[in-house]
């Protein structure tokens, strides 16, 4: 099952400048591919590096993390009424410079999900290259409001 911009945002609560997801090619129970299109004109990019413009790390992880987050938003009853806030991460290993251009696919697998707490571990590619990856976990809450 694939989703576009619009499904994503649907489920979401994050918005431009950071909804760090562009699609989601492909989810099951408990796994998704989440593609995130790395563009020139991303706000970073004017000072991460002026010359030789590299995405900061962080924001590879938080990317990664994001395609968690619509996984586990995805099996909610009401994903409006959720969010998902990234706690811990461990592990974590930069290992290829991710330039504009680059496509990164985020392959990311929940591993244990118990009452609103998850561990989640994520790999992310461009083309072949795997250029980030972690272990990372999450509670799930109520929005204000809800």
């Amino acid at each position: 099952m694939k989703f576009d911009i619009e499904k994503i945002i649907d489920i979401m609560p994050h918005r431009y400048p950071f909804l760090l997801l562009d699609r989601v090619e492909q989810i099951g129970d408990d796994a998704v591919i989440g593609i995130k299109n790395v563009t020139y004109n991303e706000p970073f990019f004017q000072g991460h590096f002026p010359g030789d413009p590299i995405m900061p790390g962080v924001l590879i992880i938080e990317s990664m993390v994001q395609a968690g987050g619509f996984l586990l938003l995805n099996k909610m009853d009401n994903p409006k009424k959720k969010l998902v806030y990234f706690t811990s991460i461990k592990r974590a290993k930069f290992r290829h410079p991710v330039k504009p251009g680059d496509v990164l696919r985020h392959e990311v697998k929940l591993v244990t999900f118990r009452s609103n707490f998850c561990k989640l571990k994520g790999k992310s590619f461009v083309n072949d290259t795997l250029v980030a990856e972690g272990e990372f976990t999450a509670a799930v809450a109520d929005r204000k409001g809800s």
